[in-house]
């Protein structure tokens, strides 16, 4: 069973704005003002100013008149959303799957880590400690759905709720309908004709409620009781392949760094072996103490589970986190995970025994030294074209063979080189003489003609003309030079052939 934590904070734009300017100190009452529809209201108000009876959405006029010594300030909705993902990032710490619930609150998936802090209620307790640590003051509630959590964490009676599992009825009972996330006018008018309460709405005929205040209020109940389903779009997929370590006490050199990358590496490819799977690629994130964290990458080029290779892969770009204050946690998480049976001792696996203990791990170093794009080979690609029938690919993919009738370099030139001086029979001999980067090479072998021509299926009939056509040769000169060259066009009157370079033979 699903569990989720909602965190909100009622006052995150006010507390965002007195972040930002810290050197601002307004006395209370205070309140952010927005234009909405050419009409000047509050966004935002502190605790004074909802003491006083101000609310998010009132005049300003109005509010001005009622508590003439308000101070207000323009609201920041960009910097405030671009807060909300900050601490999206943060609470990755807490759980991968994470999801913003603009403007002011986000959702936690925290199935199956809770225990990770002895509990729901003690990673609830962590979690609001830490933000208020921030002077962030966060609401929080753990419920089976979304659109409950969401409602106990607005209007449900305390700072911390959880819900037993497949016990949120009884606490949605008494919540009021704008518990269910409806629009402000629908909200009011249930409330108008005495729905004060969700059990009252949750006894109501089906079909009537849904004629009376549309299908999208018979959803909202359905997906805080839980008969309907309700997908988060996440900051980052969600991803079983997850482990993490915390410290009693931050670190900060780099020797800890390798020696925690070391353990929290070896405890995720424990489960990674435990279920026969290896990865090939994998996430370290150093999360400091002031909230901002470090990812770094690297990438296998075949799945592995190996903890002292992974961290071997990691080690030098660690000299690049700055650990600031202090690193308190550190998380890692796999992707791309795949089966991984067992290495066996047998004559048949000498291959790929000497892939993982060989070359593996040396083209390993070198694509996360180099780049992913730096490190490859060439993979043949269905098509006619010398051009488009290469692809680069992992250097240790499997891969389909060329075709041995065809052979082709393993470099074709990035654009084909022109010939001067050929001499050559028409209309289909290859070249007895040409000339290359001004030096002159006499053909002693050649094989050919390939004969190939543009792929006219994939566009008009119309467009197919004959000096499209190429007559591929494979020669060798008399020093032992091995040459792709082609005749483009053919022999017709009034269309002269011209003679180019391709590639080299090793």
């Amino acid at each position: 069973m699903a569990r989720i934590l909602c965190a909100w904070s009622p006052n995150w734009a006010i507390a965002n704005w007195r972040r930002r300017n810290p050197s601002d100190s307004q006395p209370s009452p205070f309140g952010l003002i927005e234009t909405v529809k050419a009409v000047r209201r509050l966004s935002a108000v502190d605790k004074a100013a909802a003491a006083a009876g101000l609310f998010p959405g009132q005049k300003a006029t109005d509010a001005a008149a009622l508590v003439p010594n308000l101070v207000t300030a323009e609201a920041e909705t960009e910097a405030d959303a671009a807060a909300l993902t900050a601490l999206v990032d943060w609470s990755v710490r807490f759980s991968h799957a994470v999801a913003a619930a603009p403007p002011d609150g986000l959702f936690l998936d925290i199935t199956g880590v809770d225990h990770l802090w002895g509990g729901e209620a003690e990673l609830v307790a962590d979690f609001r400690t830490r933000l208020a640590r921030n002077d962030l003051f966060f609401r929080c509630a753990v419920a089976d759905t979304p659109g409950a959590a969401w409602a106990l964490a607005h209007y449900g009676k305390g700072a911390e709720i959880i819900a037993p599992p497949n016990g949120q009825a009884d606490l949605l009972a008494y919540l009021p309908p704008a518990a269910l996330r409806l629009e402000p006018e629908a909200a009011a008018q249930i409330e108008r004709l005495g729905l004060r309460y969700l059990f009252q709405i949750i006894g109501l005929p089906r079909a009537p409620f849904a004629r009376r205040f549309g299908k999208q209020a018979l959803l909202r109940l359905d997906q805080a009781m839980g008969r309907a389903e309700e997908a988060l779009t996440f900051r980052r997929p969600p991803n079983p392949w997850f482990a993490r370590l915390a410290f009693f006490e931050p670190i900060s050199v780099l020797e800890d760094l390798q020696r925690v990358s070391r353990d929290v590496a070896a405890k995720l490819c424990a489960r990674l072996e435990l279920e026969s799977r290896g990865a090939k690629r994998f996430e370290l994130t150093f999360h400091r103490l002031d909230g901002k964290a470090y990812p770094l990458t690297i990438g296998l080029s075949i799945p592995g589970r190996d903890p002292a290779r992974i961290a071997k892969l990691f080690a030098p770009k660690l000299e690049t986190v700055d650990p600031g204050f202090g690193i308190e946690v550190v998380t890692i998480t796999a992707e791309a995970v795949e089966v991984l049976s067992g290495r066996q001792a047998r004559l048949d696996a000498a291959r790929e025994a000497a892939l993982e203990e060989g070359l593996a791990p040396l083209v390993d170093r070198l694509v996360n030294r180099l780049g992913e794009d730096r490190v490859w080979k060439s993979a043949p690609v269905e098509s006619h074209v010398p051009e488009q029938s290469a692809r680069p690919d992992a250097p240790l993919g499997a891969t389909v063979g060329w075709n041995p009738e065809t052979p082709r370099p393993l470099r074709l030139f990035r654009r084909p080189e022109p010939l001067d001086l050929v001499l050559a029979l028409t209309p289909d001999d290859p070249p007895r003489q040409f000339q290359w980067r001004k030096q002159t090479h006499r053909v002693r072998h050649a094989e050919g003609p390939e004969r190939i021509g543009a792929e006219w299926w994939r566009g008009e009939i119309d467009e197919v003309r004959t000096d499209q056509v190429r007559d591929y040769y494979r020669v060798e000169d008399q020093e032992g030079g091995r040459f792709w060259v082609y005749r483009e066009g053919l022999y017709e009157a009034g269309v002269p052939a011209k003679w180019f370079l391709h590639g080299l033979f090793g």
